[in-house]
């Protein structure tokens, strides 16, 4: 798993240099302050603030109601078992209540880390692909990546609001006079799909590392692999105003439910019994088959959360447990 940290690392680096840079021209510009330390404190402070509030954000979003053991015996049960296997602190529980099937995870640490179901997921499921589903979420919060795509959220967001600052709210005079106002505001909003584009590559590696941890807590490559194709399932059936409740914060779910409908005709041909799972023969002769993408899957992944997923079954396929 270092590969995965030093990848992710290595791009809240990259980003940090962004916003750094942003804030550099910003301030040399308009507060004409040149010293390096207080850039470095503003980023920090920006980063910090993102680090303190994002679990109470992602709480009133997904209307989290964490439980006791007594609420849900079965999903504690879960939970505290791969935990242990993972060898970390038994997370907070909760359930989100929202009808999209689907879990998440966040936290500021591992000590802080809390697993959530969605309200739609625990009917869906049987207990070994739950099982699976939770795996992979545990492992998000042992390899400490949802910390990192917190942090690495929060830098296009303000590039964005830069941006939009800056292009829309700068000097009148500035802006007529084609002069710092809007080149900045240029700048940020290019800056802005850049390190977009790096964030979303960052939470597709984390997608494939976290199936690789729960088949290495145990769970079954078919099992995650039937979950995942129940899961978009389930999402393909949801109205696209439910669909949209969650688009903010999709990034934290097992799939993109936004992309259910499209996936759902690719997916199922993989079931070939219709038996609405995809078991290990099924899973077998994916691994024997080559996956080619067109320009449109490529283009669509690249500015996905989460990878194709196609490929990323046929990748379960090539893991033993």
């Amino acid at each position: 798993m270092w590969s995965l940290q030093l990848r992710m690392w290595l791009l809240l680096t990259i980003l940090f240099g962004f916003i750094y840079a942003v804030i550099v021209v910003i301030g040399k510009t308009f507060l004409h302050v040149g010293d390096f330390s207080f850039y470095l404190i503003i980023s920090l402070v920006l980063m910090l603030i993102q680090y303190m509030i994002g679990p109470k954000i992602v709480e009133w979003a997904m209307q989290v109601k964490y439980l006791k053991k007594q609420d849900n015996p079965r999903l504690f049960q879960m939970v505290e078992s791969l935990a242990m296997r993972a060898n970390i602190p038994v997370p907070k529980i909760g359930i989100a209540q929202i009808e999209i099937p689907n879990a998440f995870a966040f936290g500021r640490s591992i000590g802080d880390g809390r697993v959530c179901v969605t309200r739609g997921i625990l009917n869906l499921l049987s207990d070994e692909e739950l099982r699976a589903v939770l795996g992979h979420e545990l492992t998000h919060l042992k390899n400490r990546d949802v910390l990192t795509i917190t942090l690495l959220s929060v830098i296009p967001m303000i590039m964005y609001r830069i941006a939009w600052q800056f292009l829309f709210f700068g000097r009148r005079d500035d802006r007529r006079e084609g002069g710092n106002t809007v080149l900045i505001g240029l700048a940020a909003f290019a800056f802005y799909f850049i390190t977009n584009l790096l964030v979303l590559y960052a939470s597709r590696i984390r997608e494939y590392f976290a199936d690789r941890g729960s088949i290495a807590l145990g769970n079954q490559p078919s099992a995650l692999a039937s979950s995942l194709y129940k899961l978009v399932y389930g999402s393909a059936r949801m109205s696209p105003e439910a669909l949209k409740e969650s688009e903010g914060l999709k990034a934290f779910f097992v799939n993109d439910p936004s992309q259910a409908r499209n996936e759902i005709k690719e997916l199922s041909q993989l079931d070939l019994d219709r038996s609405g799972t995809i078991d290990p023969s099924e899973l077998l002769l994916l691994k024997n088959k080559n996956i080619r993408l067109g320009l449109g899957d490529k283009l669509m992944e690249l500015l996905s959360t989460h990878p194709n997923m196609l490929k990323r079954i046929k990748k379960l396929s090539e893991y033993k447990n």
